[in-house]
C-alpha cells in the first residue's frame, strides 16, 4: 500500500498535496488505491488458483497396463504408496477418482476396481478402463509401466451398504452391471459384504461378447465367496448356451424375488439398464432406498 495513505505527514519526496493540487496529481491520489487493491487481489486469486490445483492432483506412475479383455479393456495399475492419505481416502467400493494424463486437459473418470484394503495394504489403485477412440482412456491405456498420471483426490460417496445391512434381514442381494460398470462391483465383492452369509447373492453382468467381458478369471473366486455370477451376452458367438440380450430382460425372465422386503439390489453400467432394473425392482415391491448406486 502506498506510503500517501498511510502517513499523516507530507511525503518529503513530493510537493504538499492539498485540495488545491493541480488536478492531475489528485487523480493520481484517488485512483492509486483502488488500483493497487485490484492488483493485489488478482494476484492473490491466482496464487489461490495454483494452491488448491496442487492440493487436488497427485502424480503417480504407472505399475502395469494389460489387456483385461480380448477387445478395448485394459487392466491399470498405478502406484500411490508415497501418498498414503490418498491412498487411504479409498474407503468404500464404488468411489472414484479423476485421472489425467500431463499436458492433456481434459481429465477422466473412473470407478476404482480394486477394494479398499488394497490401497491400503499395497498402496495401489486398480482400475478397469475401456478405450474409446480419441477420448484420454485411450491415451492412458496407450501408456506403459514408469509414465506417470496426474491422480485428484478419491470421490464419491460409494455403496451405501448400510441400506442392506443387517446380512440376516437382507438376504438377497441383485448385482447389475454392463461392461466397464463391472469395475466398482469387483471392488464390492472382493470387499466383501456378506454375500457367503446370505442366501440369494446374484451378480447379471451384460457384455456384448465373451471378447468384451472383463474378470472372467474371477469369477470362480466370486461365486466361492457366494456370488451367484450369470454372464448375459447381447451378440454372442456361436455355440453360446448361457442368458441372452440385455441383463435386464435376463432378470425380468428369472425374477425369483421371494421377499422384496429383504431384497437390496447394486446397479452399475449403462443408464438404460439402471432405469428399467429399477423399474421391475420397484414392480416387485423392493424399496427404492434398497436399490444402491455409486452416483
Amino acid at each position: 500500500m502506498s506510503i500517501l495513505s498511510l502517513s499523516p505527514f507530507p511525503n518529503p519526496t513530493l510537493p504538499h498535496l492539498s485540495s488545491h493540487a493541480p488536478f492531475h496529481i489528485q487523480s493520481s491520489m484517488t485512483f492509486l488505491k483502488p488500483l493497487h487493491h485490484h492488483l493485489r487481489r488478482r494476484l492473490a486469486v491466482t496464487a489461490a488458483a495454483v494452491r488448491q490445483d496442487t492440493n487436488l492432483w497427485t502424480t503417480a506412475p504407472l505399475l502395469t497396463v494389460s489387456p483385461a479383455a480380448t477387445e478395448s479393456l485394459f487392466h491399470v495399475t498405478i502406484d500411490v504408496s508415497d501418498y498414503p492419505d490418498l491412498a487411504t481416502s479409498h474407503t468404500k467400493p464404488g468411489q472414484y477418482l479423476q485421472l489425467r494424463i500431463p499436458d492433456v486437459e481434459k481429465p477422466s473418470f473412473l470407478a476404482i476396481a480394486s477394494p479398499p484394503s488394497v490401497a491400503a495394504s499395497k498402496g495401489v489403485f486398480e482400475f478397469l478402463v475401456k478405450s474409446i477412440s480419441g477420448s484420454t482412456a485411450e491415451m492412458l491405456c496407450e501408456l506403459k509401466k514408469g509414465d506417470v498420471v496426474e491422480l485428484s483426490q478419491v470421490m464419491g460417496k460409494g455403496f451405501d451398504l448400510e441400506q442392506i445391512s443387517p446380512v440376516d434381514k437382507y438376504q438377497t442381494v441383485l448385482i447389475f452391471a454392463t461392461g466397464s460398470g463391472i469395475s466398482p462391483i469387483r471392488s464390492l465383492i472382493e470387499a466383501g459384504f456378506g454375500a457367503d452369509k446370505r442366501s440369494d447373492v446374484r451378480l447379471y453382468y451384460g457384455a456384448r461378447n465373451l471378447k468384451r467381458m472383463a474378470y472372467q478369471d474371477r469369477f470362480k473366486n466370486w461365486a466361492s465367496s457366494g456370488v451367484k455370477v450369470v454372464p448375459v451376452l447381447s451378440q454372442p458367438d456361436d455355440g453360446w448356451t448361457g442368458e441372452h440380450g440385455y441383463v435386464q430382460a435376463a432378470f425380468a425372465r428369472a425374477k425369483n424375488i421371494f421377499s422384496p422386503q429383504s431384497t437390496g439390489a447394486v446397479l452399475s453400467g449403462q443408464k438404460q439398464m439402471a432405469e428399467e432394473v429399477t423399474s421391475l425392482l420397484v414392480a416387485d415391491g423392493v424399496s427404492t432406498e434398497k436399490i444402491l448406486k455409486n452416483f
